[in-house]
């Protein structure tokens, strides 16, 4: 059985768990999982996954406001995150970025996504970057703060990924690269460079072949690093070692 592995981005608050969320995740260890990190979309939720890191040791939290949930933001907001971020569970600032595909204010989403990322260098905090159909604008305020951090769920092109790996960051890639008609996330996953790359499921959507269209869970991504070993021409679990602990760097765990 694979071990070791890092679900790098999931989203266990998410009603899809709320019948068995206990259950499922007190199985993850006996299912090879060893990390999760809990993504966060707003403040209700950063509590949330901090409720989550503090009964299981192996999952840890990130707080911050996505661009699909800037209406009604308070305007502490920023001193609320700040606090979060203390907390010795949070592991990283997220997920935080820019969304093209819905009718959301574009001003208002760059000036969220740019406060965050403000206040990623002055507290020297990792982001995670939600970045769908916006690949543009997301770049050029990468490019301007220069965060330490991932791109979660990469979309983009290979020549996007070298922009971003100019830049020092991270990828993390998940269920896309099973998909049968998946070019470009393939084309990424054999370029990424090894000591950039994280595994991640995004629970509960994504879910990786045979189980696309079902409830996505950390357990899944054995079947995503059996296709990125495939094409990079590795074994399983020698690529989920390696990510790991790519995983446990960028986001501070020891």
């Amino acid at each position: 059985m694979l071990n070791n592995i890092f679900d790098a981005h999931a989203h266990y608050d998410d009603k899809w768990f709320d019948e068995d969320r206990d259950s499922l995740l007190s199985s993850m260890p006996e299912k090879g999982v060893g990390f999760i990190v809990n993504a966060s979309v707003d403040l209700a939720t950063a509590h949330t996954a901090i409720g989550y890191a503090q009964r299981y040791p192996f999952v840890y939290a990130c707080a911050g406001i996505h661009p699909e949930n800037l209406e009604g933001l308070a305007d502490d907001y920023l001193e609320q995150l700040t606090e979060l971020l203390k907390h010795p569970r949070v592991v990283a600032l997220g997920e935080i970025g820019l969304d093209y595909h819905w009718d959301i204010e574009k001003p208002l989403q760059q000036r969220v996504f740019e406060e965050q990322l403000q206040l990623s260098k002055e507290l020297d905090v990792p982001v995670v970057i939600h970045d769908r159909e916006a690949h543009g604008d997301t770049m050029e305020l990468l490019r301007k703060y220069r965060p330490k951090g991932l791109m979660h769920c990469f979309s983009g092109s290979v020549e996007m990924l070298k922009e971003v790996m100019k830049l020092g960051m991270y990828i993390s890639l998940g269920g896309t690269v099973t998909f049968k008609n998946a070019r470009v996330p393939v084309e990424v996953a054999a370029a990424v460079p090894l000591d950039r790359l994280l595994l991640e499921t995004d629970s509960p959507y994504l879910s990786p072949v045979p189980n696309r269209g079902k409830r996505n869970d950390s357990s899944n991504i054995a079947y995503t690093a059996s296709r990125i070993a495939e094409i990079r021409g590795m074994g399983i679990q020698e690529l989920i070692d390696v990510t790991t602990e790519n995983a446990k760097r960028m986001y501070g765990i020891k």
